[in-house]
């Protein structure tokens, strides 16, 4: 009787694996088709790229949005109600930055944001050196509740007006 209890148990513990494995694949693959049906309808390597991006930032739900050095520019030209942040060190900045970033380098975020960036709803536009601190910046943004963040890389591709000094 023992065994046939410990057959039985083991038999369901291997089909309730498989099954979990079929669902993540089963979404992995819908992700992909639907990335495939989208190259098959003609649209760019970048456009492909992005839905990509979408599909993964949308698995660790964060808020903040990826754009490029140029959306931020069009967004600079366009608007006027925006926070440029700049999370890089106070030497880099002072070397070059963009004209009307603050700076808040990543390492203080957590400390400084909600004392100096007031309106959590107010869009920020985030940039570094490369890119990378960004990314983390805006993460902690999100879980501290600001709610419309645009990430745009790093300085390194920003083609535009920089200036120097504090």
């Amino acid at each position: 009787m023992k065994r046939i209890k410990l057959l039985f148990t083991l038999l369901l513990t291997v089909i309730l694996l498989v099954s979990c494995g079929e669902t993540e694949k089963t979404q992995t693959e819908s992700s992909s088709e639907s990335i495939q049906e989208s190259k098959s309808e003609g649209e760019s390597e970048e456009e492909m790229q992005s839905q990509k991006s979408e599909v993964e930032v949308s698995s660790v739900k964060a808020v903040y949005v990826n754009i490029t050095a140029q959306e931020a520019k069009e967004i600079m030209d366009s608007q006027t109600d925006y926070v440029i942040l700049d999370v890089r060190t106070e030497e880099e900045f002072n070397e070059k930055h963009i004209p009307g970033a603050i700076l808040i380098p990543d390492y203080e975020i957590e400390e400084k944001a909600e004392e100096i960036l007031t309106d959590k709803d107010k869009l920020l536009l985030v940039y570094c050196r490369s890119g990378r601190r960004s990314k983390n910046a805006s993460e902690i943004l999100v879980r501290l509740g600001y709610t419309n963040i645009k990430e745009f890389g790093g300085i390194i591709d920003w083609p535009y007006e920089t200036v120097s000094g504090s």
